[in-house]
């Protein structure tokens, strides 16, 4: 990116950022570039001055997440508070922009009377994230409520897609090309939103009973197999508890991954390959992470 075109951003622009910072395993080398939208269209002006050949990488809460030690080449764009807008639109719509909080985006929803967005809360990502996989909680997913999104190419070029042009599955979606999310609106429900506020607490009160909220971790590592859950074969695989270096599987739910504070990117990624083995030998099923695992091996 020339001086020029440098001078006319309103953002944050780090070099060598530790990706530590920004996981919630608390964990992860430095990226080349970190850069903070002030908004869109700043982040507009950002891309459209990178090089056709950059490595892009977009972060939101920095959950399910796995950065190596070796950190990323290339460019992280991190999307709070730049991109947060929520707003509540005639026709029972919430506007939400991708670095929203899925559980803020549920809240926001319930206060203004609209129900159907109420599994959000058990979602511990942003929008944009949660749009990427079609994450999901409590029997509800994503992409069920899209009514449309709109998206960002590498240059800069904003578009508006409807949910039908996306190929949604379970933890899965395919885009129509290289484009990322700005934000979607949700097609929601007038109700009661006393009622979804309830609903809310008690999917929260029911996530802090059965995980361990507050611990470092990146929520789900592996995806549910079809007609099983991860869980229930890591915890009957006997590795509740199992650790490598400073990462531990959790003995509240086996399908986390804890870091004890000592924790490397390594650690993690050796545990979780260590579950797939074990499970598999178990079991013969081979379970697919649900988390993101990006970047380089420590040198």
């Amino acid at each position: 990116m020339a001086a020029d075109e440098r001078q006319l951003l309103r953002g944050e622009l780090r070099e060598a950022e530790p990706m530590a910072r920004h996981t919630t395993w608390h964990v992860g080398g430095p990226a080349d570039r970190f850069y903070r939208p002030a908004d869109r269209e700043d982040l507009q002006v950002f891309l459209a001055g990178l090089a056709p050949g950059e490595p892009l990488y977009w972060c939101g809460l920095g959950s399910n997440l796995l950065v190596r030690d070796g950190g990323l080449r290339g460019t992280v764009l991190f999307l709070q508070p730049g991109l947060t807008a929520l707003s509540v639109l005639a026709g029972n719509r919430l506007w939400v922009e991708a670095g929203v909080a899925c559980a803020k985006a549920a809240r926001h929803a319930a206060r203004h009377g609209l129900v159907g967005a109420e599994f959000l809360a058990g979602i511990p990502g942003t929008m944009g994230g949660a749009l990427a996989m079609n994450a999901g909680a409590f029997g509800g997913e994503t992409w069920q409520v899209v009514d449309w999104v709109e998206t960002v190419d590498r240059s800069g070029n904003v578009r508006r897609r409807p949910a039908e042009v996306y190929r949604v599955a379970y933890r899965q979606v395919t885009p129509p090309g290289e484009e990322w999310y700005l934000g979607a609106m949700l097609q929601l429900q007038p109700g009661d939103g006393e009622a979804a506020m309830a609903a809310i607490r008690r999917l929260l009160s029911r996530r802090a009973a059965t995980q361990p909220i507050g611990k470092p971790s990146c929520g789900s590592v592996f995806r549910n197999p079809a007609g099983d859950h991860a869980a229930r074969l890591i915890e009957t695989a006997g590795l509740k508890g199992h650790c490598v270096g400073g990462a531990v599987v959790s003995e509240k739910h086996a399908n986390f991954i804890i870091n004890r504070g000592n924790a490397r990117a390594r650690d993690i990624e050796d545990l979780i390959r260590q579950i797939q083995d074990a499970v598999e030998r178990k079991h013969g099923v081979r379970l697919q992470p649900e988390v993101l695992v990006i970047g380089e091996e420590e040198a």
